[in-house]
């Protein structure tokens, strides 16, 4: 796949983060909501594939895709989206930072985890299998790649659902059932192995060998050969780990021997048990002196009579594997942020032969050195734009683009690729009128290349209309975003994430042209259908919650939105945890809600609890750090303390002028939260010289009759008539009704 592919109008994969059998995984851009996730792009179905094998594949990956995405716990990997691009299928879920737990090992020498660790993450992963327990799901192939310890500490589970379809595309020719065996062979429960009926207790088991290599360094039957493990699994009863690493708390030890048992009775009934069991002997145990344990040493495999006879024959063949210890298969070049892929994937030809020649649209493949030079220069920009140095990447998509279009063609996928990224940097850096004439380009590209409805061209028309909103067009926005909607709906149908997606921008474009009922409906609408599609905690469904509250207090209505918004948080907090920048943001907006309902004792001790929270997990020049300080001000002047606002709002002023820039909106929202304050305190010559200079960034950069440089302008008039220069005043009055008219004449 290129570096600059776009699946299906959104998420614009910039570089891949894993590969394996399965096929890769990939940091990714999502363009519609401006945030970094992982896609995992299943292995493409070939044509070695029956099509009514690929045909109910396809319809068991929406099947397993929709139970992944209906988890929400903050143990569990957050699905966003799913789908299928040019025969491809993809998972796109929440970008994690951290290491999957066999890199913990790989990064520690292959030496056993501190007990305390091993505790943490025990408990962690037994408090989010009991959670995809109770729904009724089972995971079949846990393993340390597929449980990811974040930088915050937080333990997460990766793939449920997914990690059967692999079996399914690389490893069988017929569908996955009760009695084929999933896993891995060092984690493989015994009922698996037997092909047997699995429920949860196998999981249990398969958390029993990673507790074991956590705490001893190898799994509980470390052999080269698959048959040997198999067997091992199956007949042999495991080394006690206490043998091997003395200072293991016995209650650990006791553990993790249940979670092995043969027969799954003997295991814990389940994984809230096993949850009290380990509370109950890390609260209980003694305090014990950490030691260095060393790697065990390898056991010899079980030999009994008859090889293969006592085994199921799928087993004939099978290799171990990658194992979390020591070598046992490939490491992919870069770390796993999703979790569980290792191994090398190459796209083939029918042939088998490696794909070479032409790219799968038809263009001609460059010089590889050429497309190296070209990929790193575009990835480069984007991690320019990564870091908020926006000008920069504009300028670098810029050249990329012109050498694209002459290496490739002006109409080449990457050539637009590269003039989208510009177009992108341009409306980053309040340059959307220039950003606005790039998309444009592109989209007429796209509609000669891909034609109108192509998902290419879908997602650019739908970037257009987010532009014009910054341009303050909001009627053109709203008319583009509605074209885009029938298209999508016609296309796609009602229910599908791309098209609830456009009619969630819709109902924000509506709220925005004054049609706050429409808007609050059109939202209400959409967060029915994924509450009904993905559940009602799905992020995404949170998302267009959140815009219902906005929608309501547009309305008026802020006690509901406050009810709203809290909920909101509150979902979040559970399904993403307390840091999450999503719960954050929503915090935020109870605040406002707190300040116009005129309970700002309430939003001032708010917004104090979120700066300190902001600033722990963000530091405290980070824009939503900033944000938070902003409301904390706002609400201190509305308690009549103007003194500590203006102090508030001058310090917020220069960190953001420092930071983003000194005509960055939030700078000049900032500013004029200054002259506020100068005015309140009696300082209107001051005042004056603030509101004027505001007006004026505001002029260079949105334009003399953009609403907000109107606004401004308002306010500068009315500061001239504090300080008795009436005739000033109603002058500016004047030209900024004029500029008000005009913008009535040229439409909505």
């Amino acid at each position: 796949m290129s570096e600059t592919m776009l699946i299906q109008g959104r998420y614009r994969l910039l570089d891949t983060i894993g590969r394996g059998g399965m096929g890769e995984v990939w940091r990714a851009r999502d363009e519609s909501l401006g945030r970094h996730v992982a896609v995992k792009c299943l292995k493409p179905l070939g044509r070695h594939h029956d099509p009514s094998f690929t045909r109910v594949l396809r319809e068991r990956f929406r099947r397993e895709a929709r139970v992944a995405a209906a988890l929400q716990h903050r143990g569990v990997t957050v699905v966003h989206d799913f789908g299928e691009s040019d025969g491809v299928l993809y998972l796109v879920m929440e970008m994690l930072d951290g290491r999957n737990l066999g890199q913990l090992l790989e990064d520690n020498d292959h030496r056993p985890l501190a007990v305390p660790d091993i505790i943490e993450i025990a408990e962690q992963v037994a408090a989010a299998l009991a959670y995809t327990h109770q729904q009724g799901i089972v995971h079949r192939d846990l393993k340390p790649a597929n449980i990811m310890r974040l930088t915050d500490g937080t333990v997460k589970i990766c793939d449920f659902g997914i990690a059967r379809l692999g079996h399914d595309i690389g490893f069988t020719a017929r569908l996955t059932g009760t009695g084929v065996a999933m896993g891995t062979p060092h984690y493989m429960s015994p009922e698996q192995i037997g092909g047997t009926e699995v429920d949860q207790r196998s999981d249990l088991y398969s958390l029993g060998c990673v507790l074991y290599e956590l705490a001893t360094g190898a799994p509980p039957f470390d052999f080269d050969d698959a048959w040997a493990i198999l067997v091992g699994h199956r007949d042999t009863a495991p080394e006690p780990p206490r043998r091997h690493r003395v200072e293991l708390p016995e209650y650990l030890e006791r553990i993790v021997l249940d979670l092995l048992a043969k027969l799954p009775e003997q295991r814990p009934v389940d994984a809230n048990e096993l949850s009290r069991r380990i509370i109950a002997g890390r609260t209980a145990a003694p305090r014990y002196a950490p030691t260095v344990a060393t790697p065990l040493p390898r056991p010899h495999p079980p030999e009994p009579a008859g090889r293969d006879a006592r085994l199921p024959s799928w087993t004939r063949g099978m290799t171990t594997g990658h194992k979390a210890a020591g070598a046992g298969g490939p490491r992919s070049a870069r770390p796993d942020a999703a979790g569980g892929l290792t191994g090398e994937w190459i796209p083939r030809a029918a042939d088998g032969s490696a794909e070479t020649g032409r790219t799968p649209g038809g263009w001609p493949v460059p010089p590889p050195e050429a497309v190296g030079a070209l990929a790193d220069r575009h990835r480069a920009g984007l991690s320019l734009g990564r870091l908020g140095r926006w000008d920069e990447a504009a300028e670098t998509h810029r050249a990329v683009a012109g050498e694209r279009a002459r290496l490739l063609g002006p109409d080449h996928p990457d050539t637009l690729a590269s003039r989208y990224e510009l177009a992108f940097g341009l409306s980053r850096t309040g340059r959307a009128a220039e950003a606005l004439r790039e998309y444009k380009q592109v989209a007429e590209a796209r509609i000669r290349a891909l034609g109108s409805d192509h998902p290419d061209t879908l997602a650019v028309r739908q970037e257009m209309a987010y532009v014009l909103g910054r341009l303050g067009r909001h009627f053109d926005a709203h008319q583009v975003y509605a074209a885009v909607l029938a298209a999508r709906e016609r296309i796609m149908g009602p229910d599908h994430p791309d098209t609830l997606r456009c009619r969630h921008n819709l109902a924000f474009s509506l709220s925005r042209l004054g049609r706050l009922d429409d808007s609050y409906r059109m939202a209400s609408q959409v967060a029915a259908a994924r509450a009904r599609v993905l559940g009602p905690q799905h992020p995404d469904t949170l998302v267009t919650r959140f815009e219902v509250a906005y929608a309501l207090g547009q309305l008026g209505r802020w006690v509901e939105a406050l009810e709203t918004y809290r909920d909101v948080a509150e979902a979040r907090a559970r399904a993403l945890g307390a840091d999450h920048p999503d719960t954050l943001a929503a915090r935020y907006e109870v605040g406002i809600s707190l300040g116009r309902l005129g309970r700002s004792a309430e939003a001032l001790r708010l917004y104090r609890a979120l700066i300190d929270d902001r600033t722990r997990v963000h530091g405290p020049a980070h824009p939503e750090t900033l944000r938070a300080r902003h409301g904390f001000g706002v609400n201190l002047g509305r308690l009549g303390r103007w003194e500590e606002a203006l102090a508030e709002s001058r310090d917020v002023c220069a960190i953001r002028g420092r930071e983003l820039g000194p005509d960055h909106p939030d700078t000049l929202v900032s500013r004029r939260e200054v002259a506020v304050s100068l005015g309140w305190l009696g300082r209107w010559a001051d005042a004056l010289t603030e509101y004027r200079a505001v007006a004026d960034a505001r002029e260079r950069v949105l334009g003399a009759g953009h609403p907000d440089t109107l606004s401004s302008r308002t306010d500068e008039a009315h500061c001239l008539e504090q300080l008795g220069r009436g005739g000033e005043a109603v002058e500016l009055y004047r030209r900024v009704a004029v500029l008000r008219g005009q913008r009535a004449a040229d439409g909505p």
